[in-house]
């Protein structure tokens, strides 16, 4: 006989309903474009965009600006990154985007002139009301002020701005918007230091 007792539910809890994914609905056009579309840019970034060389910024950038996004100039965007919806992604001039960098863009990612988002980091506009069985999508937009650096490893929840000058460091998790000429760090990121400037 084992000496272990079952673990069993209060028969009370088990009939409480935290989720029932199968109630779950996309929002009207949360995708911008036709699931064909959609699959379309899916299959190009995996087969065209992702297994570029590293050098061929320009091709990747053409395959970008032809699914929609809006993209200024010098602008380095590496072979990993990935796009859900290029078509709601805005960038301006002289941006960097490290290996391996995601932009979730259920809602609009806007990245200003001057910009880096570094290596792993994710941008994340969309995310679920835990409050609802039926598990609903929330999106927000993402707002990356010029001259801002998101350093390695961050994730940035949905309806962040990175104010202008501001610094996301390493490994930081940014649940609200961050003031320009800030350095913020941490989980949840908070307030470090002013950043020095010319």
């Amino acid at each position: 006989m084992s000496d272990q007792t079952p673990v069993t539910s209060d028969p009370l809890e088990s009939e409480v309903r935290y989720q029932n994914l199968s109630s779950f609905r996309n929002p009207p056009g949360i995708r911008g474009r036709s699931a064909i579309f959609v699959q379309l840019w899916w299959i190009i970034q995996a087969v065209l965009v992702n297994s570029s060389p590293q050098a061929m910024y320009g091709w990747r950038l053409w395959w970008l600006r032809l699914f929609g996004a809006k993209i200024g100039k010098n602008v380095l965007i590496r072979p990993s990154v990935r796009m859900t919806y290029p078509w709601k992604v805005t960038i301006g001039d002289n941006v960097w985007i490290g290996d391996n960098a995601e932009l979730y863009t259920l809602a609009e990612i806007r990245i200003g002139n001057d910009c880096v988002v570094s290596q792993r980091s994710y941008l994340c506009t969309g995310s679920h009301d835990a409050r609802t069985p039926s598990f609903d999508l929330i999106t927000k937009p993402i707002v990356l002020e010029d001259q801002s650096w998101v350093a390695s490893d961050c994730f940035v929840m949905p309806g962040v701005t990175i104010g202008r000058g501001a610094v996301v460091a390493a490994r930081s998790l940014v649940t609200r918007s961050v003031p320009a000429g800030t350095i913020v760090a941490g989980s949840p990121a908070r307030f470090a230091s002013k950043r020095d400037h010319r």
